[in-house]
């Protein structure tokens, strides 16, 4: 089933040449689907066939296309608010065409200087693994949309506002996924921005990715903000701090003086579930925490990254029928071990894992109220809101969702108060700071439901 969506966006809360078919998984799964729906729209929007809309947005945006503009590019990756160094990385490139470019890469545990020139590869790594959210975010630097070829052939239409820069239209497919006795649908999306069909949004399991803050350079608007958000409260975003063309050619930059064979550079494939299965080793079974709200039994949707010798380095949640035994699941799965994954040379794998669970059913999670939860509040924001956007006086409750330490995890909207109201709630509940809550004498989660007013 695939879904094409038109809304505002206030209505809605490898590398070129080096990627490797990550995206083959994928596209084997798209083509079996076959039925196709739209939503009405305007008659003044701009209907246009979905791949088209794909390829322009790659068009005007990709730096890495045949006969672009060479460039110099500086980018600074971390986690949002947090200074640790598990996330952070900086990434350099020096490009004069598809053929010809050396990009450096720097982070605490992996590092890379890889030049291209010609059919000549040079690749020299530190670390044996190069890490699923920072290859993510180096692909979507230079490669947004890694999978374009495949798109072009799937069906549909996207409908671009006329005159609205502020929307976004979608795709959304469901994908059909898991095993066969573990069957289930994944939700892939697409999703262009405002008049100018920028790529705004791209959600798979493999290849995840939000463009923000397009500014010109040459003939291109290029996102100089990438968001990537691959589990609950880890927000990491790619800067590029330097984009500027590269006028002197310094030649020297691209020698080749040692090559890499191909069998020795490092690759990672995607490969499908029975793939995965065959390659198992060994795989403890999973100890499932109790429930402590949703369902206790169901199917989950993960997505690992395994190393050349086997061993499970990243798990991400992509679906759960119960998100709250995602984490337990994904520190669970890191203790398996698989034989190494080989074509043409050990390559790390990546592969979606579907896992059925079986819980009990716990205590529920106290939910405070708005008094309550303020005085727990260490910090506390109050929403603001354009003038014009509700009455004065009017009051809207949004639920704060806390960890045992205090941390703010997500805000939900129980009540389904209006867009613009929640909009602005979200962003001032972000910056929200609590104590623990303490039960029975431990930190415990909680829900804080905080009412607001408009001033």
């Amino acid at each position: 089933m695939v879904k094409q969506a038109h809304r505002k966006t206030n209505q809605a809360a490898g590398p070129h040449g080096k990627r490797h078919s990550a995206c083959r998984l994928l596209f084997c799964v798209f083509s079996l689907l076959s039925s196709l729906s739209t939503s009405v729209v305007a008659q003044d929007d701009k209907r246009i066939p979905f791949a088209q809309a794909a390829q322009h947005a790659v068009e005007r945006s990709q730096l890495t296309l045949p006969g672009s503009a060479p460039f110099h590019l500086k980018a600074h990756i971390a986690e949002a608010g947090n200074a640790s160094p598990e996330f952070t990385a900086d990434i350099e490139e020096y490009w004069l065409s598809p053929t010809k470019w050396r990009r450096t890469i720097q982070s605490a545990d992996f590092s890379q200087t890889l030049i291209v020139n010609g059919d000549k590869v040079s690749e020299r790594n530190t670390g044996d693994y190069y890490p699923f959210w920072l290859r993510d975010l180096v692909t979507a630097i230079f490669d947004p949309l890694p999978m374009l070829e495949q798109l072009k052939r799937f069906p549909g239409v996207v409908d671009l506002p006329a005159d609205s820069p502020d929307s976004t239209s979608c795709m959304q497919m469901q994908v059909p996924s898991g095993t066969p006795l573990l069957k289930t649908t994944l939700t892939y999306a697409f999703c262009f921005k405002g008049v100018s069909g920028w790529l705004h949004d791209v959600v798979t399991p493999g290849f995840r990715g939000r463009f923000q803050d397009y500014k010109p350079f040459k003939d291109k608007s290029v996102p100089r903000r990438i968001a990537f958000n691959p589990g609950p409260s880890i927000d990491i975003e790619a800067r590029i701090m330097d984009l500027a063309p590269l006028a002197r050619v310094d030649e020297n930059l691209f020698a080749v003086t040692e090559t890499t064979p191909a069998s020795a550079q490092l690759k990672s494939l995607q490969v499908g579930e029975p793939t995965t299965h065959a390659l198992l080793l060994s795989s403890p079974e999973m100890q499932w925490p109790s429930v402590r709200e949703g369902k206790t039994s169901g199917i989950m949707s993960l997505y690992i990254s395994v190393d050349k010798s086997g061993h499970v380095r990243e798990v991400w949640p992509f679906h759960a029928d119960n998100p709250e035994l995602s984490a337990s699941a994904c520190k669970q799965v890191r203790q398996w071990q698989f034989k190494p994954y080989v074509n043409g040379g050990a390559m790390q794998m990546e592969s979606v894992l579907t896992i059925a669970f079986e819980a009990k059913q716990g205590p529920p999670i106290p939910v405070l109220a708005n008094a309550e939860a303020r005085k727990l509040a260490t910090h506390i924001v109050e929403p603001k809101l354009p003038a014009g956007t509700a009455a004065k006086g009017t009051r809207f409750v949004l639920r704060a969702v806390v960890d045992e330490q205090g941390k703010l995890l997500d805000v939900r909207n129980p009540k389904q108060v209006k867009p613009a109201l929640f909009q602005a709630g979200d962003r001032a509940l972000r910056r929200w700071q609590f104590r623990p809550y303490v039960k029975d004498g431990q930190p415990d989660r909680f829900y804080a439901d905080i009412s607001f007013v408009v001033k």
